[in-house]
């Protein structure tokens, strides 16, 4: 176990994609070290189970950002998945791209001439398999189990019906002709359970014989000889290893764990590097800068009519909703629970959607570590493109010790300005004739908070993550650029990031996705192999 042609750092969303598509060829011998365990707790495959594996401490990094200035210096925990799949074993499981407008800005504004979404659309779609079916949008044969929202509460329908009602529109599909409005939305599901990355991509890679996985081994540094990269070395079972690559390093540990090996390795800012002690290899000031992130705000209402979902928690209940789960794969086990959101504009100022909706049937409350379910609904209010931008850094040399994170949240005012009119639009929509048969008391944040200040307290006090951490090893090609457009890390050889740190900026959405498809790209790119052909598809822009 000394010697092998790749060596890829993480198996998670990223990870499992590159191995399945570089292990297509026989000859290559590839190596995946992951941190965590394999994903064998049940919890993670069932999707109703969400709450959870995302809590799981054993199956989670567990990160804090440091004190976010405009959040009342709160820490905001950082769920990321240390697990076989990484964060798509723990996720909420929504499958969304992000707008075509996301990725046409890639190209037009950050100088990334093969990354218009017309380059993107037929990697999105061979990597994906929807019950929906192909189309020219959707994909019908790849790996990833993608299935819509069918779980049936009234709950969800008076949802869709709101859309229209209050002018936020609706669409059949946000992944495909109209990428804005109210909507049910997609899950990574298939018959059932959670189809993480390991379970798309991974299993079946792993049954072909070339591809060696290793679980809890952490990666401590890249070994470097010259401008080179010659391998890695990582921890084991208490013992410390080294591995050689013939062709190269692949780094896919996510925005967080990618920047700090980096720099662990002496590849980042050399005045950082230098203040913990740490050889500079490269002088690369971009490392661990541009991070980006969603923030979040969950609206709650009592629900006035009680569904089985609200009681599910109780022992007789759960216990017979586990059995009919085992049994069938189907009833609420099997729903992700937020099957249904949108996409909408926070003001007429905005060219294409800039807040996302996640909506779910129950509420909930966390005592300690126990979750309660309420008889009420939520909703998740998300800003989807944040001008505020923060960063990973050292906490020390040492690779055990966790890297220190600050996301900057809504710092600038028009991050600010976004939340609050996200929210007003989400309560102008729960405020449709569609609730009014099951809309009771607004509990979070109440009826009390109604004014421009009391509603940005409010949110300065409860704002958290929607675990979308991203942009830190940013594709470009100016000077904080980290990667070039093929995610080769710019001034050495042999190394690449494949991961969501090479967004040059967020996608207006969930991140799994796209993830996956900047995996597929980067195997071809690896490979020499032509990149697909670009897909025009129309788009409906305006609602």
């Amino acid at each position: 176990m000394n010697n092998y042609d790749y060596v890829i750092v993480g198996a998670g969303s990223a990870g499992c994609v590159l191995a399945n598509k570089l292990g297509e060829d026989s000859n290559n011998k590839i190596l995946i070290l992951e941190a965590g365990p394999m994903d064998y707790n049940l919890m993670i495959h069932i999707p109703a189970g969400v709450y959870k594996a995302y809590r799981n401490p054993k199956i989670n990094w567990n990160y804090f950002s440091q004190d976010e200035p405009e959040l009342f210096n709160r820490n905001i925990p950082i769920p990321r998945g240390k697990v076989v799949g990484g964060s798509s074993s723990i996720n909420s499981m929504v499958y969304m791209r992000g707008h075509p407008l996301d990725y046409d800005r890639w190209q037009s504004e950050f100088g990334l001439k093969d990354w218009s979404y017309n380059q993107c659309l037929p990697y999105f779609k061979s990597g994906e398999s929807s019950d929906r079916g192909e189309n020219l949008w959707r994909g019908g044969s790849g790996n990833l189990g993608v299935s819509k929202g069918s779980f049936d509460n009234p709950l969800f329908d008076a949802f869709e019906e709101a859309g229209p009602q209050s002018g936020q529109g609706y669409s059949e599909d946000l992944n495909g002709y109209k990428p804005e409005g109210i909507a049910r939305l997609d899950a990574t599901r298939k018959n059932g359970r959670r189809c993480s990355a390991a379970t798309a991509h991974l299993k079946p890679a792993l049954a072909r014989g070339n591809i060696t996985l290793l679980t809890r081994a952490q990666v401590l540094k890249i070994d470097i000889e010259g401008h080179s990269v010659s391998g890695v070395t990582f921890q084991h079972k208490g013992k410390i290893h080294s591995v050689e690559t013939n062709k190269e390093v692949i780094l896919s540990g996510g925005a967080i764990n990618s920047p700090h090996l980096l720099m662990l390795s002496g590849i980042g800012p050399s005045k950082h590097l230098k203040e913990h002690g740490i050889d500079v290899h490269l002088d690369l000031p971009g490392v661990g800068q541009n991070l980006q992130d969603h923030s979040c705000i969950i609206l709650q209402y009592a629900c006035k009519k009680s569904f089985p979902i609200h009681k599910v928690n109780q022992p007789h209940r759960k216990l017979a909703t586990g059995i009919r789960w085992v049994f069938t794969r189907k009833g609420i086990a099997s729903s992700n629970i937020w099957e249904a959101g949108g996409l909408i504009r926070s003001s007429s100022n905005a060219i294409y959607p800039d807040i996302q909706y996640h909506f779910g049937p129950v509420g909930f409350e966390y005592n300690a570590n126990k979750i309660s379910l309420l008889q009420a609904f939520a909703i998740h209010v998300d800003q989807l493109r944040p001008r505020s931008k923060g960063q990973v850094t050292l906490k020390s040399a040492n690779p055990l010790d966790k890297p220190l994170m600050t996301f900057n949240y809504l710092q600038h005012p028009e991050d600010l300005s976004e939340m609050l009119n996200g929210i007003k639009k989400a309560r102008e929509l729960i405020l449709q004739p569609a609730f009014d048969e099951f809309r009771g008391i607004e509990l979070i944040p109440g009826p009390k908070v109604q004014s421009d200040a009391q509603i940005i307290e409010f949110i300065k006090s409860a704002a958290e993550t929607d675990y979308h951490p991203s942009c830190s090893c940013a594709m470009g090609n100016g000077e904080m650029a980290v990667v070039d457009d093929q995610m080769k890390v710019r001034g050495i050889e042999r190394l690449r990031v494949v991961d969501a740190s090479v967004m040059p900026q967020i996608i207006s959405g969930n991140l799994n996705a796209p993830t996956q498809m900047i995996a597929s790209r980067a195997a071809d790119m690896i490979l020499g192999r032509d990149q697909l052909s670009p897909i025009k598809a129309k788009f409906a822009f305006n609602s």
